[in-house]
């Protein structure tokens, strides 16, 4: 195994200080001390989806790493459909809001960051902006691995289940949007990845 570089996308008003993004960065930085040539990325995604993706390629493309893995959150799971088709690389999807324009569609506006209340304006092109980057289909089932809640209170997990026929899939029966018992799944993530 070569170089790799891990991309964590976190979701919507959220950051890289979500549990999940932290969690998941620990682990992996403590791969890294074990001299595997591991880069770990984890951004503060902007309000602009456009300005979003264009940041992320721009770190895959200078990374200049044998192989990369995205692991995203609700809207960082959208992304990570988008990051998976255009480098044709593994993707694991963490309750993915795999229909993004219509699903933040209601929530153009002023609003707040989840964890610090900053203000932030979502304006209506950034909608736009989303349907440009909308996978309609998935073109490699085997690089997907979807965790899905039955529990999420945002989006429907019947809707992820269909959107990755044929790809790895653990339904939880419980659960919530955040995936609140996330570290026990961890191990999962990381196999997939690491694969």
């Amino acid at each position: 195994m070569g170089s790799q570089l891990i991309v964590y996308l976190h979701g919507f008003r959220s950051s890289p200080r979500s549990s999940k993004a932290r969690i998941t960065g620990d682990a992996i930085k403590a791969l890294i001390g074990n001299g595997k040539d591991i880069e770990w990325y984890c951004p503060q995604l902007l309000a602009s989806p456009k300005e979003s993706m264009a940041m992320v390629c721009s770190h895959i493309n200078n990374a200049k790493k044998d192989q990369v893995a995205i692991i995203g959150s609700s809207l960082g799971g959208f992304y990570a459909n988008f990051l998976a088709e255009k480098y044709q690389c593994n993707a694991v999807v963490l309750n993915p809001a795999v229909r993004a324009p219509k699903e933040l569609a209601p929530h153009v506006g002023m609003l707040t960051m989840y964890d610090t209340n900053e203000p932030f304006d979502f304006k209506p092109q950034y909608i736009e902006e989303l349907k440009a980057l909308q996978i309609e289909k998935i073109t490699s089932s085997e690089r997907y691995f979807l965790i899905a809640s039955k529990g999420d209170e945002l989006l429907s997990w019947e809707e992820m289940v269909e959107f990755y026929p044929n790809a790895q899939q653990l339904v939880l029966d419980e659960g919530d949007h955040g995936i609140s018992d996330y570290a026990l799944y961890l191990p999962k993530v990381l196999q997939f990845i690491f694969k």
